[in-house]
């Protein structure tokens, strides 16, 4: 069974349908759009530090996450030093990853030059398909497309780090550049950038 179909009459892929908290990220935010920079920040730094774990891991951090990097402001995050460092590698409420972590204050420094060149929204929104997956199984999702690919090679040329085609795929799906919900589930093509059969339609 592909998807699941809730008490409330809603289905589901299977990973959103059990989890609470899983199931309300996939049901209120996951595929919807994302345009300013703070919000693509965060994004682009939680899908690098979920990588070799759950995503449902890194959502229960994900406040931890949010106090531990200054609300993931790019300016503040860029002024980190080595204390700041030392700080979160010693905070418990987070994935203490020193490569993650080293990654996440580079990329906010990366992201702040990228002001200077049309900012870090242009630049992942440019790289947006003409068409998105129209998945019917979990097995038929892809975990990279020719776009993911071609983002994660500029953006490693602009100073990125951890920021690998998977991963810039799953930051895609995230903030509703591909739209990769099963067919037939009750989020597919409500983002209003794409319409159900994958086609492109103009953002709201």
């Amino acid at each position: 069974m592909h998807l699941i179909v809730g008490a409330d009459g809603l289905a589901r892929p299977a990973w959103a349908a059990s989890d609470p908290l899983l199931r309300e990220y996939y049901d209120t935010e996951w595929g919807m759009p994302v345009r300013d920079e703070t919000g693509l920040f965060e994004r682009l730094s939680l899908e690098a530090f979920q990588s070799g774990l759950s995503w449902a891991t890194i959502l229960r951090k994900r406040p931890a996450f949010r106090a531990a990097f200054a609300g993931f402001e790019a300016d503040a995050v860029a002024r980190f030093d080595d204390d700041d460092t030392a700080r979160l590698l010693g905070d418990a409420g987070i994935v203490r990853n020193r490569r993650k972590i080293e990654a996440t204050i580079a990329n906010a420094r990366a992201t702040v030059r990228l002001r200077e060149d049309g900012g870090l929204p242009a630049l992942i929104w440019s790289f947006q398909p003409a068409t998105t997956p129209a998945p019917r199984s979990h097995a038929e999702v892809p975990t990279t497309s020719p776009e993911s690919v071609a983002l994660s090679t500029e953006l490693k040329r602009r100073g990125f780090a951890h920021v690998g085609p998977t991963t810039m795929f799953a930051l895609m799906e995230a903030v509703g550049i591909v739209d990769t919900h099963l067919v037939g589930s009750h989020r597919r093509g409500s983002s209003g950038v794409w319409a159900d059969d994958g086609s492109r339609r103009e953002a709201p």
